[in-house]
């Protein structure tokens, strides 16, 4: 699902779709999750977009190409006016809804739902494995949480064998939450703390039987989490996935500026040093990146950079970043350039990239930004 507004992410979504910001130093946030659908061995895979949709299209097509003699494909579908309707997607459920006559088209028994604003690493064999093994008709992947997150997520209650009975949407109610604790049982079963408090959040990821499928998108309902999953558990048999790992929803500035910091760490939680489960991303054939004299610290520094005489400590620097001497960045993200400047010719603006003696701080720099020499960034401002 690629196709919100991006609002929580805005102004980094102001020109493109939140699934196409730049992560990581050189991958998009689309690439986690079609990564984990090919490391998973899934290979028809379905993008639905609707806003600021044009950079992401590219993105896809230059980046996911398959054999001409292969059955997988990646395929784009925006939202658009037919004979049927001509509204927008009005949220998750509905833009599946819009496009079924798709999905129907082939012979599949099993439909994965994934959000494209997270961060994580999963084998969805897993996940399909305990679907077809306890015979329900939706499956949930669900995280582990602490009492202070909850107010984040949809919390989900459910019994020994996982079952999901209860959901609550970013509940407040104190004497409600508890009813909804992970049970002893269940902490035990899945190797928790017996004593540890800790309550299940939706991960946003579904899986539907076909059938069920077609019979949950009968209606107006809009949106999965807040209508098709509660409006299930009532009838159905929803079953939770119980997640362990890394996951960050980074839909928001703050989340997506303390993901990408994190990759920093000496040992992340999130690695893109994983040679089983690679991220794919589009091959752009740059050269190594240029280092003159640079002091760098737990540095993320991504292909083609040219950096001179710089000092950057906790900071991520996108492809194609120029940073120029004297320059100090800490705690931020360079997001990069699109392109190389090799000859400016407008002399009334600075060079593309970052300045000399800038001092950077606690920021994020997106794509393309041309940053005078002397400027400073900082949440303070600058000093007197």
């Amino acid at each position: 699902m690629g196709g919100g507004a991006g609002t929580r992410l805005f102004p980094l979504t102001k020109d493109r779709a939140k699934p196409a910001v730049p992560l990581g130093g050189k991958y998009r946030i689309v690439d986690i999750p079609i990564s984990n659908c090919l490391n998973s061995g899934l290979r028809s895979i379905y993008v639905l977009t609707q806003f600021n949709s044009m950079s992401l299209h590219r993105h896809i097509q230059a980046s996911y190409k398959f054999d001409n003699f292969s059955p997988s494909f990646i395929d784009i579908l925006a939202a658009q006016q037919t004979s049927a309707g001509s509204q927008w997607y009005q949220g998750t459920a509905d833009a599946v809804r819009q496009n079924m006559r798709y999905f129907l088209e082939r012979p599949y028994d099993y439909y994965l739902i994934l959000s494209g604003d997270q961060l994580y690493r999963m084998d969805f064999r897993a996940l399909l494995h305990q679907h077809i093994q306890m015979g329900a008709d939706i499956t949930l992947a669900t995280k582990p949480v602490k009492p202070h997150q909850v107010s984040e997520f949809g919390i989900m209650q459910s019994d020994v064998d996982r079952r999901i009975t209860g959901f609550i949407e970013k509940p407040s109610d104190e004497s409600a939450l508890q009813e909804m604790k992970m049970s002893r049982e269940l902490l035990r079963a899945i190797g928790s703390d017996e004593e540890e408090e800790l309550f299940q959040a939706s991960m946003g990821i579904y899986v539907f039987n076909r059938s069920v499928l077609i019979e949950s998108l009968h209606n107006q309902l809009v949106d999965f989490g807040k209508d098709i999953i509660p409006a299930s558990i009532k009838n159905r048999h929803v079953s939770a996935f119980i997640f362990k790992g890394y996951w960050e929803d980074i839909g928001t500035i703050r989340a997506f500026y303390e993901a990408n910091l994190d990759l920093t760490d000496v040992v992340p939680e999130y690695s893109f040093f994983e040679p089983d489960s690679p991220v794919y991303t589009h091959p752009r054939f740059l050269p190594g990146s240029k280092i003159n004299g640079a002091t760098l610290r737990q540095a993320i520094v991504s292909d083609g950079c040219i950096i001179s005489d710089a000092h950057l400590e906790r900071s991520l620097v996108g492809i194609r970043s120029v940073i120029q001497s004297g320059a100090t960045i800490r705690n931020s993200i360079v997001m990069g350039a699109d392109y190389f400047e090799l000859d400016q010719t407008d002399s009334s603006q600075p060079r593309m990239g970052i300045g000399r003696n800038c001092v950077i701080d606690r920021a994020i720099i997106d794509k393309n930004v041309r940053i005078a020499d002397g400027v400073v960034i900082t949440p303070e401002g600058k000093p007197p």
